[in-house]
């Protein structure tokens, strides 16, 4: 009573501030009985008594039908099977609420529904209606969704029911044929290929007719990209109902003959093998859909391995690059409706792999975003063999995108209808509000998790009520009988109609012999060297672009001290000054942009850049404006993009590796704050960028700037861990560069960008500096950059001269840092000669310059050892990689050594003092002869 006198009162003020509901019980009947007697009290005067419980019953009813929109979902009858596990809840029983079914009959409808979009007699009936909406085979949970205006438009979708797709007769026997395909299809496999893994989509049959749903309608609003991504659990029937892989070619990916080979039909055009290729349920597909017009839908869904939901932020970045437009200065211009994303996931994956909560952070950033993508949870209730009660703390596998307010609808997957309706309802949300959207497909597994599983040991209740369980086809079957849609046996014909057209397939393909090798051939741009390629530029242009990088907008205010430090460029490669690390990236990033290549570059504080070098994102002081210099140029003929990403690897990387597998004319590149947390992202390098071309022909120039250097700064800031980068590199894949000179960098860059979208593309993984940055010895001369090209050996400065070539029998070599450290030590040190000894840098490690290397040392004839010198333990860095290299250019008599620091199991010390004596040892070591020369190992 208190609660509505305190209401009448607000309403009285404001008649708007009281919820609606409220709003017209008191413009119909005034105030409470209560408040209009004076004298006598609610426990002395029969009717106000009477009139204060009809109160507290209106009010329990609001209170229900709230409920009801809230926790719907909780009585949904959305299991298929395994219902029995459900958490028994009492939240939206008229009991709890204190009422009975009279009381609710005795409240009119409009009292606690005014919004109905049907005309109802009284409060029960909202009720039931209200629980046919929220509590049937589909229910939602959105109330966790913050905007009102989408939270509105949400709930009159449901309550409304406009959101439900209406099949006429012959769109239900469409239908139904559909889901005969599906079934037919895996029974087929099952069937002619016995006890081979193929992860079938039973139970989760209806994904099909989904997929076909929401490619329909992309296809009629010219989309024109759908970028789709899921694992490998109907992987099979997706490509080939959705994707239009022939059956044929599927057939033949199962064959398992070692002699002869199925030669499938023509027609299978958009997929990708590579050349080592991969097993047949993680390969892609692409697909052309037109409506008989210009335009047309290419529906892609991308390679994946097993690692399962890495590939969703590739996916992501497939879409962000589909929808840029790169042709034009300035940061790429986004359409949203270019392209959308679809991702289909596990349910146990979902909610276990911290990959999900990467991509679902990303979904509203300004670097990432894609304006919505379609979430799919294929629900089979079961993780391989780990029940829900074990993989999850959460009521729902999707309960993690609630706090990304993300909608969620929970659909039955043994309800087509309810199903096609749920995916309408994600396509029109995503359409209207460019946001992500879920659908929780609760269905099930039929068999174990690759066919040859045995799942009635593990989970024996649940497979007793799913070997009872009629397939979905079946289901629906039943239902157009009952209402007279399709006659009894419709389902039998059609599936022998699909056993007869499978049949005759498989055994129409030709079985031809073959000696083809089991690997095909890399392709020949692959194993061209990319050393001839021309890198250099013009002086003369290149100081045009680097003052033209000085120019500020009008009125622009910038941060004083720091555009001080940045006018300090302009003179860098005027007669007698030398170029830094940063100017030259600059310089590098301007003409690659002018030769009309967009470029894009994100990580962890990229725009200043960690060390505080880059400086690519100016701020207003005070209006916090930004500009960037490059966006500035008149020269760009491309867009450059630059953003500081999210605290993530494993997601950020995926997602810059997919965009620049979808953009292959554009520089992509992602640099780690520091090289050492590239390891977060190790599925992704080791999956896909590493092995994605050998595996399905998916070509990237992705480049990778891992900080890298022994500065005494602990474990976790010094190795990018190059050895792990080596250790995966073969065939050519990538290049990895450790280099010491600003010039090398500038020509890496330069000549990464000229192999974009050609077949010699490959990535670029590059040792980066730290300390380095603003050393002196990295900066060199304007002619470096205009005179020529990247060097993948460098001669050290500072040792051994031509004309005394002799005289040298210790020959060092290394990479990055400690070869710097070395020419100082060289310089510094008084009343020493170093004529036996002679040093080279190898800037490029992989692919190793075996060849040059040979001619050099070819210069030497007095030779005796080769010296390798790393900061980074024996075990790590390159030693174990070049060792066997070094060995096989050795001539007689020569020998081979390694002088760094032992094996460890840790990257390197703690402490800063340790970590100079460390350094100053392998310095030392270095320059001294290992025959007759004294030990420093003391030091």
């Amino acid at each position: 009573m208190g609660y509505i006198e305190e209401q009448y009162e607000l309403y009285q003020n404001d008649a708007d501030a009281v919820d609606a509901s409220l709003k017209e019980v008191f413009d119909n009947y005034g105030a409470p009985a209560w408040m209009m007697t004076t004298q006598a009290s609610p426990a002395t005067n029969g009717e106000a008594k009477a009139s204060s419980e009809d109160i507290v019953k209106v009010t329990s009813a609001l209170k229900l039908v709230e409920a009801i929109r809230r926790h719907g979902h909780l009585e949904a009858n959305i299991y298929a099977v395994g219902s029995d596990e459900r958490p028994v809840s009492t939240l939206i029983n008229i009991e709890s609420y204190g009422l009975t079914e009279e009381d609710l009959k005795g409240i009119p409808a409009e009292w606690v529904w005014p919004e109905s979009p049907v005309k109802l007699d009284n409060a029960l009936s909202v009720v039931r209606t209200l629980k046919e909406r929220y509590a049937g085979t589909i229910s939602f949970e959105y109330d966790h969704v913050n905007n009102d205006e989408e939270r509105k438009w949400l709930q009159d979708k449901v309550e409304s029911a406009a959101f439900q797709v209406n099949l006429s007769k012959e769109e239900k026997k469409q239908l139904l044929k559909r889901l005969a395909d599906v079934e037919g299809f895996e029974n087929f496999l099952a069937k002619t290929f016995v006890a081979q893994k193929r992860f079938s989509i039973e139970g989760l049959d209806v994904m099909v007719p989904m997929l076909d749903h929401i490619v329909q309608s992309a296809s009629g609003d010219k989309i024109e990209h759908i970028m789709m991504g899921m694992a490998h659990r109907g992987r099979l029937n997706v490509l080939a109902h959705v994707l239009g892989k022939p059956y044929d070619r599927i057939f033949s990916e199962f064959h398992l003959s070692p002699d002869k080979e199925l030669v499938p039909s023509e027609g299978s055009t958009g997929i990708n093998y590579g050349w080592t290729g991969d097993v047949k349920y993680h390969f892609g597909a692409r697909r052309e859909i037109g409506d008989g017009e210009q335009t047309s839908t290419r529906v892609t869904l991308s390679h994946n391995p097993s690692h399962l939901e890495y590939v969703n932020p590739v996916v992501q970045g497939f879409t962000r690059a589909a929808q840029d437009d790169r042709s034009e200065p300035g940061y790429a211009q986004m359409d949203e409706d270019e392209a959308f994303g679809i991702l289909i996931h596990g349910d146990a994956a979902f909610i276990g792999e911290g990959v999900v909560a990467e991509g679902l952070n990303m979904s509203d950033l300004p670097g990432y975003r894609t304006g919505g993508t379609i979430h799919i949870i294929g629900n089979n209730l079961v993780g391989f063999t780990t029940n829900r009660r074990d993989g999850r703390s959460t009521r729902y596998a999707s309960d993690l995108a609630k706090g990304y307010e993300i909608p969620v609808v929970h659909v039955n997957a043994d309800d087509p209808v309810a199903c096609l309706s749920a995916m309408s309802l994600a396509y029109e949300y995503r359409q209207k509000f460019h946001k992500d959207f879920l659908i929780d497909l609760v269905g099930y597994r039929r068999y174990g998790h690759n066919e040859i599983d045995e799942p009635r040991s593990t989970q024996p209740k649940l497979y007793k009520e799913i070997d009872d369980h009629p397939t979905v086809a079946n289901i629906f079957e039943k239902s157009l009988i009952d209402e007279g849609s399709v006659e009894e046996g419709t389902l039998k014909q059609i599936n022998e109609e699909i056993e007869k057209n499978l049949r005759a397939t498989y055994n129409n393909m030709k079985e031809n012999e073959t000696k083809e090798a089991d690997v095909k051939d890399r392709p020949g741009g692959v194993e061209r060297p990319l050393d001839e390629i021309e890198t250099v530029v013009d002086l003369e242009r290149l100081r045009q672009l680097n003052q033209d990088m000085l120019k500020r907008p009008e009125g622009f205010n910038g941060f004083k001290k720091l555009e001080k430090i940045l006018k300090r460029r302009g003179n860098m490669l005027d007669d007698g000054n030398k170029v830094d690390w940063a100017t030259a990236e600059a310089l590098a990033f301007a003409s690659i942009l002018e030769d009309g290549t967009p470029i894009r570059i994100t990580g962890q504080d990229t725009e200043r850049g960690t060390f505080a070098h880059r400086h690519m994102v100016l701020h207003d002081i005070d209006t916090d404006e930004t500009y960037s210099p490059l966006h500035g140029l008149e020269q760009a003929k491309a867009s450059f993009d630059i953003y500081n990403s999210p605290l993530s690897e494993a997601g950020v990387i995926g997602f810059e590796y997919g965009y620049s597998v979808q953009a292959p004319e554009a520089l992509v590149i992602w640099e780690a704050q520091f090289g050492d947390f590239a390891n977060a992202g190790q599925v992704i390098f080791d999956q896909f960028v590493a092995a994605g071309r050998a595996k399905w022909g998916e070509k990237s120039s992705m480049v990778f700037l891992l900080p890298h250097g022994y500065e005494g700064q602990g474990p976790e800031h010094s190795s990018a861990r190059l050895e792990r980068f080596l250790q995966l590199a073969a065939e050519n894949n990538w290049t990895v560069a450790n280099v010491t000179s600003s010039a090398q960098y500038f020509h890496l860059l330069r000549r990464q960008a000229a192999i974009s979208n050609k077949e010699e593309a490959r990535p670029l993984v590059i040792m980066s500096p730290k300390s380095l940055l603003r050393n002196q010895r990295v900066a060199v001369e304007g002619s470096r950059f205009s005179d020529s090209n990247f060097q993948s050996i460098l001669k050290q400065p500072g040792l051994s001269k031509e004309e005394n070539k002799n005289k040298v029998k210790s020959l060092l070599l290394g990479s990055g840092k400690i070869m710097v450290e070395i020419e100082d030590a060289v310089e510094n040190t008084e009343n020493e000669t170093f004529e036996t000894i002679d040093a080279v840098r190898i800037e490029q490690i992989y692919p190793f310059p075996a060849k040059k290397l040979a001619e050099i040392l070819d210069t030497y004839p007095n030779l005796e050892e080769l010296v390798w010198v790393q900061e980074e333990p024996q075990n790590m860095g390159s030693w174990y990689f070049v060792e066997g290299i070094l060995h096989k250019l050795l001539k007689k008599g020569q020998i081979h050594r390694y002088v760094g620091r032992p094996h460890r199991a840790s990257p390197s010390v703690g402490e800063p003092n340790i970590h100079k004596t460390e350094q100053n040892r392998i310095i030392q070591e270095a320059l001294q002869m290992s025959k007759g020369g004294k030990s420093n190992e003391g030091n």
